[in-house]
């Protein structure tokens, strides 16, 4: 699936809500389309000289704010719509596990260098080896982004609670027990009669099932919740934290001026061919020649795009053979060295 690097807040700059809603009719996918285009161009012309996928990527792998995830500082997320800095971490929540999904791996033979860092935007298989905090983790279970169950190595953030099935004995309060196949836990010894099963006893609270819409677990030994079968507590903050500006976050934008605004104006040129070809109005004509002039004038080094140029084996910029080249007609004739 295509990852954009422009957001539709970026055209407003140019055209107005109304043109835009016009152009692509509501049909999200327009902008897919026209901002393909648009990425090809801008590579075809730079990739030679300068890092332009790292550039392109600073935009393209700017991920929507989900709870589930913990975000570092220094990253970059959406947040209705607009691009923020995380200037302090941010917690995501946390689910309960009666199983082991990362172990410690210890292999000699294993290259660290080429082993994977941990990322939450991946999906993890049993096998898989990756290094988190500098050290390296071997998946026993199946995680991750695409299960909608991320699993950080060494995080757990839930301790798993005893329970025993109910018989009619005497318990003490916050006991657990299973009766008919439902956890409860007991609330109160006022007037309790252990013959009175906890279905039908007002001592007795059911406990309720796990979930992630839930954000308000309290750090308690008896903050009991069900989850596969199995009841938990929890041992640290399990809640996502509630994202405040200022707090967690800070309105910036780590994409690069000048490809943001040339990528709008052929996206948009590209967003007017796909509806009428053959009426393009001289604005977008004459924004789009302007791009295609910095881009030709860019990758011909006549300007600087404000993009790192990309490095050679002993760290030096790649030589740019267009221009060191005594060559001036592929004809071997004309070739001034043969004359």
């Amino acid at each position: 699936m295509y990852r954009r690097f422009l957001t539709n807040n970026d055209y407003l700059g140019i055209i107005s809500q109304e043109a835009l809603d016009q152009m692509t009719r509501g049909n999200q996918n327009r902008f897919i389309q026209a901002e393909e285009s648009a990425e090809m161009s801008i590579t075809e012309y730079l990739s030679e000289n300068f890092e332009i996928e790292k550039e392109l990527a600073k935009g393209k792998y700017i991920a929507e704010y989900e709870s589930q995830i913990t975000y570092p500082v220094g990253a970059h997320i959406y947040v209705d719509g607009q691009i923020y800095e995380v200037i302090r971490s941010i917690s995501g929540f946390k689910t309960p596990s009666d199983i082991l999904f990362w172990e410690e791996h210890t292999d000699l033979n294993l290259i660290v260098e080429k082993t994977p860092c941990y990322s939450q935007f991946k999906t993890y298989y049993p096998g898989d080896i990756v290094i988190y905090n500098g050290d390296l983790f071997k998946c026993l279970h199946e995680n991750g982004y695409k299960f909608n169950d991320i699993r950080i190595p060494l995080t757990t953030g839930w301790i798993e609670a005893d329970f025993e099935e109910w018989q009619p004995t005497d318990y003490d309060v916050w006991d657990v027990v299973r009766f008919d196949g439902v956890f409860y836990a007991l609330l109160s010894l006022a007037a309790f009669d252990n013959n009175i099963n906890p279905f039908e006893s007002d001592n007795w609270g059911a406990i309720a099932d796990y979930t992630s819409n839930y954000n308000e677990y309290e750090l308690s030994n008896h903050e009991y919740v069900v989850y596969s079968g199995k009841v938990f507590y929890p041992e640290i903050d399990v809640n996502a934290d509630i994202v405040e500006i200022g707090k967690h976050i800070s309105l910036h934008d780590p994409r690069n001026y000048n490809l943001k605004k040339h990528m709008v104006r052929l996206a948009i040129y590209e967003l007017t061919k796909l509806i009428a070809p053959n009426n393009i109005s001289v604005v977008r004509i004459r924004d789009y020649e302007d791009s295609m002039k910095w881009l030709s004038d860019a990758a011909k080094l006549k300007l600087n795009p404000q993009i790192p140029r990309k490095l050679d084996k002993e760290e030096k910029p790649v030589l740019d053979w267009q221009l060191a080249t005594f060559q001036t007609d592929y004809d071997p004739n004309k070739n001034p060295w043969l004359t």
